[in-house]
Order: C-alpha cells, then structure tokens, then sequence
C-alpha cells in the first residue's frame, strides 16, 4: 500500500479478514529436529460445544500473547490444540437431536452419532479460533475420541494397571442417579439448601436425622464415648423403627455430642462420614437406593419410590406414628452433579480406581512455578481433603473404552496388552485364551472417566509413545483456577506415574470471565456475550487488548464494552501516529552517523527502557502491565509530546536535524509494531508491512539498547517537555492558536539544546545565565464595589470614572501614604487605601513580561 493511500481511519473489519488470509499454518509449526530452545505449551482441550465461549476465549488470548513472544524470542514453540471430546454432555445432545435415548439404537451407531455431531462443532470452533487471531500449531492438532489418542489413554491404562496404581474394587462412589454414572469428587457441586431435622424416638434412644428415608439402609448407631447419656448403650442391640431389623450401638469419637440428640444413625450410605465408619468399623453394607435413586426391596412398602416420595411418605408415617416428636429448619450444603445439578448419593458399586499418593502429587507440584504463587495452596488444600481413591470407570458409550474382558468361565479379568491397543473391548475379543484356558469372554461395558482423556495431554503434546525423545516435562500449561481440582491435579498425578517427572515447568492460572454486571456469566441473568459479537463490531485486536488489560494473571476479570472500545481507540491513535510518521520515514534507510538532539535521546531512552520492561513483564506473564507500559508510551510519550516538539525539524531546512528525528521516528514505530505483536497481530502486521517484507510474527522481538537508556537524558527530556506543555498551555490560557508566533523566550536555569522548543512554539528563544530581573510596574487600578457602593452611594459611579482615568501609578502612592483624594464634579473624595486595589506588571529589560516557573527553570515571555 502507498503512504499516500493510507486511509484516515483504521479499519479492522477490512484489514483483520486480509491478514487471515495471507497467513500460512506453517508459520507456527513446531520443528521437531530444531535446535532452538523448546516451548510446548500444554493448551487446554475444550469441550467441543460448537461454542468457543468467553472464558475460553480469555485464556487463549493469554496463551498465544505468549506464544507469540517466545517465538520472537527465538524459542521453538508448540501451541497445539486439542478437543476433549467425551463426556456426558454430548450425549445428552444426540438424544435431544434424534429423539433417542443411548440404549434404544446399537452402541456402535450411538457413538457414531456422538462423533458426527463433535465434529460439525470442532469445526465451528476453529473458525472462532482463527479470527481471534490464536497461532495454534495445527500439525500438533488431537482429537480425544479419535483411536491414535484414546489409544494413548488405554495405554496409559494398562501400563499404571501393570505398575498397581489402578484396581477394580466394589466400594462407595459418588453416583448421580440422573445420569446413572459415578462421578469423581472433583465433579461434586455444592449448593447451600435449608433441609429438616427430624427428632425421633429409636428404640431406647432418640436421634435426629436429616435423611428419615435411609432408615432402611441403617446398619449402626453411633454416640461419643466422652458422652454420659449414652455409655449404658454402647454395644447393645437396638430395633430401627418401622423397618424392624436391629443395629448395635456403637462407640466414636465424631460423633458430635451437641449436635441434634448426640446420636447419630449410620447408613449405608448418607454422606461420607458413613463411609468412613463403614470401612474403619466393619460393618455391613444395606443397599436401600438403586442406580435410578429409587427405593429398593429392602425398603418395604417404599419400594419402586423415588427419594422424595419416600422422604415424604416415612416422614408423614413417622409422624402419624408418634414417632417424630420434633422438626426444626437446618442449613446445610448439599452435593450436586456438576452436569445435571441431581442430587448426589453414594452407592457401592464395583468400579475401577487410580490410587492417590497425595505426597508425591504435592513433591511433584512444588518443582512447577505457580503463576500466581497463592494458586498452589488450592491444589494442596484439594489433594489434603481426598477421601478415597479416584473413580475412573463411568457408566456411559460416549468415553474411551476400558480395555478389558472377563472370562465367561472363571470370570477372571483379562486386561489387555500394549501392542494390542487400541481397542473397543466390545467390538474385539483378546487374541489370547485366559488362564484357565476358555476364549469365551464378555467385553467391559464401562468407559473410562474424560479427565483420564485430557491428563495425558501434557505427554501427548510432548509425544510420549509417539517419539523416542519425549520432550517431558513441557513449558507451561495455562487454565483456569476452576479446575485446579480436576486437570491440573490429575496431569501431575498421570505424568508421575507414567514417568516419574513433573508433567510442566509453568502452570499459569487465568480467572473466570464476569459480566458488566459484575455476576457469572449465564443465560439466566442475560449477560453472556460471545466473542463473535465483539469482533464483529470492534475487531479481534480489540477484543484482545481487553483480554490483555483487563485484569491479572488468576483473577477473575470483568468484560468490559468500555475496555473493547478503549482498545478500538487506542489502535485509532496508534494509526493517527503512523500515519503521520509514514511520509517521513517511509524509504528511509537507518544507519550511519546521525547527531541525535536531546528530545531524541529523551524518547530512545524511554523507548529502550518500555522494551525492557516489557520483556520482563511478558516473561512473567504480566500481560496487562505490558499493555498499559505500551498504551502510556505510545500515546503520551510518543504521540502527546516527541511528535509535537520534532515537527519543525521534520518539515525544516536543517538535513541533520530532520534526519535525527527520522531514525529515532524509524526505531519507534518499528519497536513499537513489534512489541505490540503478541497483542493486537493484525495491527502489528498491517504496520510492519509498512516498513519491511517479512512479516512481523516471524521477526525478533526489539533488541534493549543499554547503551541508549541514559536517565540524564531523560530528566532533561522530561524538562524540555514540560516547558514545552507549559508554554503552550500559557498560549491556550490567552487565546492564541498553537503554532501562533509568540516572540522572545528568555530561558534561566540549567537546559541543554531548546531547538526543538522554539521550533513547536513558534518563538525566538535565548538561554540566560543568572537570575533575572524584574520590576513591578502598576499598570491598573481596581475600584472595591463592596467598600465604595454603600459608603457613597449615588457618588458611586462618578468616583469609579475618576479612578479609571486616573494615573495608576499617582493612586497607587497615595494609597500607600494612607488616602486617595479624588476631585468628583468638583468635590474633594477621600478614600481609604481598602477601597481600591491594583493591577501590576512585571517588567524586564524595559519590557512588560510573564513569568513561567517550570522546576528550576524560569521562561520569560516578552509581550508583543
């Protein structure tokens, strides 16, 4: 494009498509066989919706402004992208869509209706992807439900089966009776709900429950040893009302003696304290609800209820009964499925498990830089708390399988081997017969857990099974804080049992994304935006400068209209720059021997010291400080105030001087293209292009110049501004048009070169030595209205008329020797000094002047 075509405005809906257009994949492709330093980046595997939502949207921006950077920075990076595409949700769908449920067509078709719809929505992500401008490594592209990685997941399996870290085991569970799966405790919401306690007579003993509907699951009465009431009890038998079967009495310390009646029922199971007392005490398991959350047979005459119709019925037959003789409100939080928001109850189910080393996860942990720091003690809080082992098996199609058969004559569990991976254990059978010599197999049914899919992607990135030179561990994974829990906790646990190492060298915590309104995004509250919408009317780069400014790394962060149309202003005034710089600079070849001026020097030290501390600020993933450093730089230092002070040299006779003012213009808006890269890359580009053929995301970050940082330089710098902005704010005070000639400047004080002073405010400028010296000289005299009016009255206004056409100089002696006389229409009037004041001028070498004080610096105007 010619200089001379630049248009007035910047357009982001015309120059963001181009830009797309013209740029190859293989530009950010990861060279396997490079030398550089490597930078894989562990990228998050999002659900593939179809909707690549805010918050997802926030977090890429965060990882491609530091993909971007590294790549400047000479590193080899990997910026891959993965689809975590299993999972409940997406079956869900296709129910919906085809009007199915999973059980009503073939496994098989199922499956493939669940990958028909995941990839229409992956493609409609990448889209998104695109025109946010993300330079996303697509060779390293991986897709979960595709066989070349659930292979890698079934691996995985096997290998941590062989090595005794995963075990099959019929034991408690977290279960949604909505969905019919388990469900790990990572995936467990908590709601805070208002419940009843129930007080009732229990034989001899009389307890408080929340759950009157698990009497049939009662296996144990517990009270605290320490309590007197209830010594006589412990290890007596005792009936449990309507139900009839007899429970003992037992002994512990958790019992809380205060609470209720300080007798405490145990089922099997009512939340996990039960848990624990069934598997410290031993005792026997009553299953009173099924998978669907419906009464068993152990349940009487409730049997084939729901949990709320028996709760309702056993509370009301208790109660006719006389057996609830009291209810009183309680608070309490209750566990929720985080897909369906059901209930959670705890069943014992066989299932398979990953056995939790809570101490190595957290050694592991201590190894990886935490950005922000304080983001490690949720992971360490979390891994305290684990109550048992981590459930991997889920009841569903729609997952990977697990590889596993169970001989239909011994029922002895055939894991399968390595080399036969992968597999679908229900369209196979193992190659080999079992030990006791039978080929006849059933295949297992259940599906591996999502996060066992998206913990290895930091090995799978790193090409663990893929390559001989696995590149573990990778260089940073960035995600949210929400699932510190969840991926972050289950990747350290995989990659230590897979490799014995930390599975990245970073983990850096992005916030969640708020509306206006400062609330959770949702439909409910009607304040979700999509980032199609904001680039549709700002452009991506805007929307990318709110993603940098926002907010700080871990913190949840507001989207703003206001910040998107900042940025939208700010490339305007990035462009208003460039296009003023572009006639001066543009042909211009830098180099040889330039004699910079001290405004010059000013602004390359500012320039070299933005660039430095911008790259420490990238380095530790400051990206909003970066971005205000820019911004400031940017549009006050560069735009607001060299610009101004330099024009006269750009458009004068002195070569030198305008040739000064071209290199340091040269340097700037080419640093500038650069550091601004990793933010806003379609402007960046579009500006760079103005200046060089190679594009600028396969540049070099700028260079720091130490040489050119020189704080002298920039306190006299920061002088000569600031006389400048005082001048011309002096110039604006009194009416005059900025470039207005403004006549003799004397300047006293200690200042360098003011060439470029004179130059922006039109004025002949001398630098004094000394001080200078004034006179004072009354140059007007000021009647008091407040003093003359009531004391004279109608003489007023003739006495004013006298004072204004007397000398001011006579008034203001006699005023100093204690009266004014005054000749009225032939009246002698005598005032008191009080009633008038003075106007004065100061006085220079014979000239009225104003006197300007900047620092230590005096200016001195001579008035025309």
């Amino acid at each position: 494009m010619s200089i001379t075509q630049l248009p007035k405005e910047y357009n982001p809906q015309e120059v963001e498509p181009r830009w797309m257009g013209e740029w190859q994949d293989s530009m950010n492709y990861f060279d396997w066989d490079s030398n550089k330093s490597q930078y894989i980046i562990d990228t998050p595997p999002p659900y593939p919706t179809g909707n690549f939502h805010i918050g997802n949207a926030l977090n890429w921006c965060y990882i491609d402004f530091v993909a971007r950077y590294k790549r400047m920075r000479g590193y080899n990076v990997m910026f891959p992208q993965g689809w975590d595409c299993h999972g409940l949700p997406t079956e869900v769908k296709v129910e919906e869509i085809h009007n199915i449920t999973k059980n009503q067509v073939p496994r098989a078709e199922f499956r493939r209706l669940c990958e028909e719809l995941t990839a229409g929505n992956i493609e409609k992500m990448r889209g998104t992807m695109r025109r946010l401008a993300f330079s996303i490594d697509w060779s390293n592209e991986y897709i979960t439900m595709k066989p070349e990685y659930y292979g890698k997941t079934q691996h995985s399996f096997v290998q941590m089966y062989n090595s005794g870290r995963i075990y099959q085991a019929d034991h408690p569970v977290n279960w949604c009776p909505r969905c019919e799966t388990a469900i790990a405790f990572a995936e467990v919401e908590y709601d805070a709900r208002q419940t009843t306690l129930n007080y009732f007579h229990f034989d001899e003993l009389d307890v408080a429950t929340t759950r009157p509907e698990l009497l049939a699951a009662c296996v144990a009465v517990a009270v605290n040893p320490d309590d007197n009431r209830y010594n006589k009890y412990v290890g007596q038998e005792i009936e449990v009302p309507i139900f009839g079967h007899k429970v003992k009495v037992l002994s512990d310390s958790e019992v809380d003696p205060v609470f209720g009646t300080g007798v405490v029922m145990i089922c099997t199971f009512g939340d996990k304290q039960d848990v624990r007392w069934w598997a410290e005490l031993g005792l026997p398991i009553r299953k009173a609800i099924d998978k669907q959350g419906i009464m068993t047979s152990i349940a009487g005459k409730y049997e084939g209820m729901n949990l709320t119709e028996c709760k309702e019925a056993i509370t009301r037959d208790m109660k006719d009964a006389g057996i609830i003789y009291e209810q009183e409100n309680l608070d309490q939080n209750v566990g929720l499925c985080w897909r369906c928001k059901t209930t959670i109850e705890i069943l014992s189910e066989q299932q398979w498990f990953v056995k939790i080393d809570a101490d190595d996860i957290i050694s592991k942990s201590s190894k990886i830089n935490w950005v922000p720091p304080y983001m490690e003690i949720r992971l360490k809080n979390w891994t305290g708390t684990m109550e048992w082992d981590w459930c991997i098996s889920r009841q569903r199609i729609f997952a990977t399988p697990i590889p596993v058969w169970y001989c239909n004559e011994c029922g002895e569990v055939m894991v399968a081997k390595e080399e036969w991976l992968p597999l679908d254990p229900n369209n196979s059978q193992p190659p080999d017969a079992c030990k006791c010599g039978s080929t006849s197999f059933s295949p297992e049914e259940d599906v591996l857990d999502t996060w066992m899919d998206s913990s290895i992607s930091a090995l799978n990135v790193a090409g663990w099974l893929s390559r001989d030179d696995v590149r573990l561990p990778t260089q940073m994974r960035p995600q949210g804080h929400d699932i510190i829990r969840t991926w972050a906790f289950y990747t350290i646990l995989r990659a230590s049992a897979l490799t014995g190492l930390p599975p990245w060298d970073d983990i850096v915590i992005n916030g969640m994304v708020l509306g206006e309104d400062g609330q959770k995004m949702s439909k409910s509250l009607g304040n979700i935006v999509m980032p199609e919408k904001v680039v549709k009317e700002y452009g991506s780069d805007a929307f990318r400068q709110w993603a940098a400014i926002g907010g700080s790394t871990g913190s949840d962060i507001v989207f703003s209209w206001k910040d998107v149309v900042a940025g939208n202003r700010f490339q305007q005034k990035l462009w208003s720059i460039v296009r003023f710089c572009m006639p001066h600079i543009e042909d211009f070849q830098p180099g040889g021997d330039v004699e910079y001026r001290m405004i010059d020097t000013w602004l390359l030290s500012k320039l070299n010291t933005l660039i430095k501390e911008a790259t420490d600020s990238m380095d530790a993933y400051q990206f909003d400080e970066t971005m205000k450093n820019i911004r400031g730089f940017a549009w006050e230092t560069l735009a607001d105030n060299y610009i101004e002070l330099i024009k006269s040299r750009l458009y004068g006779e002195d070569v030198d001087a305008r040739r000064a003012a071209q290199q340091t213009l040269y340097f700037t808006v080419d640093a500038l293209a650069r550091i601004l890269a990793p933010f806003i890359p379609y402007f960046a580009e579009e500006v760079f292009s103005l200046l060089h053929r190679q594009s600028v995301h396969q540049s070099g970050w700028p260079d720091v110049d130490e040489s050119a940082i020189d704080l002298e330089a920039e306190a006299s710098g920061e002088q000569v501004k600031e006389i400048t902005a005082t001048i011309r704010r002096f110039k604006s005070d009194r009416g005059m048009a900025l470039n207005a000639p403004l006549g003799r400047l004397r300047i006293y004080g200690r200042i360098g070169d003011v060439t470029d002073i004179a130059g922006t405010v039109s004025a002949d400028i001398e630098v004094m030595e000394g001080e200078p010296e004034f006179e004072y000289r009354v140059s007007g005299v000021k009647p008091r209205m407040s003093i003359i009016g009531p004391k004279f009255r109608d003489k007023a206004g003739p006495i004013i008329g006298a004072l204004k056409s007397a000398d001011p100089e006579s008034i203001a002696q006699q005023a100093a020797g204690g009266a004014v006389e005054l000749e009225v229409k032939g009246e002698t009037i005598t005032l008191e000094p009080a009633a008038v004041e003075f106007e004065r001028e100061i006085m220079s070498e014979g000239h009225a002047v104003d006197v300007l004080e900047i620092g230590d610096v005096m200016v001195v105007v001579e008035r025309a």
